[in-house]
């Protein structure tokens, strides 16, 4: 415990872990069946390739962290749940459209993605381009539809709130920051700034996300927001320790590329020890930030925890 962190409930790790996995079956299923199969009643004429590409670039397993946060969030205010899990489900179409994006080779060219070939590489790469178009437009859809139990009002705000998250001023524009670091180094606050565009837009959003679904009111919802910032900061700056520490069958993933590339990362500027401390300090923010809304805020503080101290 931190030395200036309030008393309050705790979650045991290995609890808070099985109600994540739990929290992930569901955003699975949802997704599943959002993404289901044409049948012979749709009217809607979903090309199968196309869908097949989408279906393998979001069915693949994951964490789920950001439907999580929308979720929990959400429950922080008492707000309307299944509202909820659609727009996680939404938001997490619109995060799976950013890797397979990511993946393609004049991006990060990867080929392996959680232990599976990315996209461009069990399809074709003009098929993992649509697909990821595909994705990206259907989390509107998803928020926007009937199904989607919330005022038009709170729709709107959930549009306008992933829009520029998503976009030039945040992931979009995070990753040709990104792309332009490759080149040019950026100092400190730069590369600050496009990791907040890149990785800590959707986090933010997806925790902003609850206080709009539940009509909370601007306080909260900017506490939300900062709480999102937090997260996001802490899930850049471990994902940048496991670069260095993790191996690729851990992650998933090819591990090790940010140095292969020179680019500029705070672990590389400051060393290992010191992101430790970074960590730790995040997650001291965070626990205090919360301390308002008491034990309620307990499973969104030990997702600060789990996303600081995470091996994979």
């Amino acid at each position: 415990m931190h030395a200036n962190e309030p008393a309050m409930t705790t979650i045991d790790a290995t609890a808070f872990e099985t109600l994540l996995r739990q929290a992930a079956h569901e955003t699975e299923a949802l997704l599943s069946a959002l993404l289901a199969e044409p049948s012979l009643t749709d009217e809607i004429t979903r090309p199968a390739e196309l869908l097949a590409a989408m279906r393998h670039g979001t069915l693949n397993g994951g964490k789920r962290l950001r439907p999580f946060l929308v979720s929990q969030s959400t429950a922080l205010f008492d707000g309307p749940m299944a509202a909820a899990a659609r727009v996680g489900a939404a938001l997490e179409c619109l995060h799976s459209y950013s890797l397979v994006h990511d993946d393609l080779p004049a991006m990060d060219d990867d080929d392996l993605r959680r232990g599976q070939p990315t996209v461009h590489k069990a399809f074709t790469e003009a098929t993992a381009i649509l697909a990821g178009d595909s994705l990206l437009t259907y989390a509107f859809d998803i928020i926007t539809a009937p199904e989607t139990v919330l005022s038009d009002d709170r729709k709107v705000q959930l549009v306008l709130a992933l829009s520029r998250a998503a976009g030039l001023g945040g992931m979009a524009g995070g990753q040709a920051l990104d792309l332009a670091a490759e080149t040019q180094a950026p100092d400190e606050a730069g590369i600050v700034m496009l990791q907040a565009m890149k990785t800590g837009a959707l986090l933010r959003f997806a925790c902003e996300a609850g206080a709009i679904i539940s009509g909370a009111d601007t306080a909260d919802r900017q506490r939300l927001r900062r709480f999102g910032e937090i997260i996001g900061l802490a899930f850049q700056l471990a994902d940048d320790v496991l670069d260095i520490t993790a191996d690729a069958a851990t992650m998933g993933k090819a591990t090790g590329k940010d140095a292969g590339r020179g680019k500029a990362t705070l672990v590389g500027r400051h060393g290992l020890d010191w992101a430790e401390q970074r960590l730790d300090q995040l997650v001291g923010e965070a626990i205090l930030l919360l301390a308002p809304y008491g034990d309620q805020a307990a499973i969104l503080i030990e997702t600060a925890r789990f996303v600081a101290n995470r091996t994979r």
